[in-house]
């Protein structure tokens, strides 16, 4: 049994994680180069990993241990190695001007991060390990999916649908139970998997067919 005093430095570690997550979460809303987005994404999922580690250790949640596991097999070397796999073979490296500037979609982030610190305010009282993540889980979802609204490369969106599946595992770890069953989380997990390896498929498909990544082309297709 952890003292109230080893709860608190668990909680104060936990949040520290998951501030360098929505950091490494703002550096992808301004990154340019494919590669360098795919790392970061990598860097996000060894953050939400330790993260899992942490409470599993404090809570003794030995199923929290196995997402871990997963989070660094899965996000961290698995599909960072196949995304730059991809990008390698289509030879496409840089972004496609996104829809609004950088600055812009700075500002913008800001916004949506003092929404979510607005929405997660009333559960910031909760006695848990890392109650005050949720915040940080709230934002992460909501600027993945600005990112996935807002660039037009099918790389970079793929890689937004990834942070948004973060946010909400890094909820479900730190903010629930401390994890979801672990049925669950393994479902959800082979979910994704199947659905990036579909999406990396698509990717290719648009670069063959129209010699880009932009998903606008796929407008042409109409009629």
């Amino acid at each position: 049994m952890n003292s109230p005093a080893s709860a608190e430095i668990g909680s104060q570690i936990v949040t520290l994680m998951a501030a360098l997550m929505l950091v490494v979460q703002l550096l992808m809303i301004g990154q340019r180069m494919l590669l360098t987005s795919i790392q970061l994404f990598a860097a996000q999922s060894v953050l939400l990993a330790a993260i899992a580690a942490v409470v599993a250790f404090y809570h003794d949640a030995g199923h929290v241990y196995v997402v871990a596991a997963l989070t660094i097999a899965g996000k961290v070397l698995f599909l960072p190695w196949l995304l730059n796999r991809l990008v390698r073979r289509i030879q496409i490296h840089q972004e496609i001007e996104p829809l609004l500037n950088a600055p812009t979609s700075m500002i913008i982030c800001g916004g949506l991060t003092l929404l979510g610190c607005g929405v997660a305010r009333p559960f910031t009282s909760l006695e848990r390990l890392g109650n005050n993540t949720l915040a940080v889980a709230l934002t992460l979802v909501l600027t993945g999916f600005f990112l996935m609204i807002n660039r037009r490369t099918a790389l970079t969106q793929v890689l937004a649908l990834l942070t948004v599946e973060n946010g909400v595992m890094l909820a479900a770890v730190a903010l629930t139970t401390y994890g979801m069953p672990l049925v669950v989380e393994l479902g959800i997990f082979f979910d994704v998997l199947v659905a990036v390896m579909v999406l990396g498929i698509l990717v290719y498909r648009i670069r063959e067919n129209f010699a880009s990544m932009d998903t606008s082309k796929l407008n042409q297709l109409r009629g």
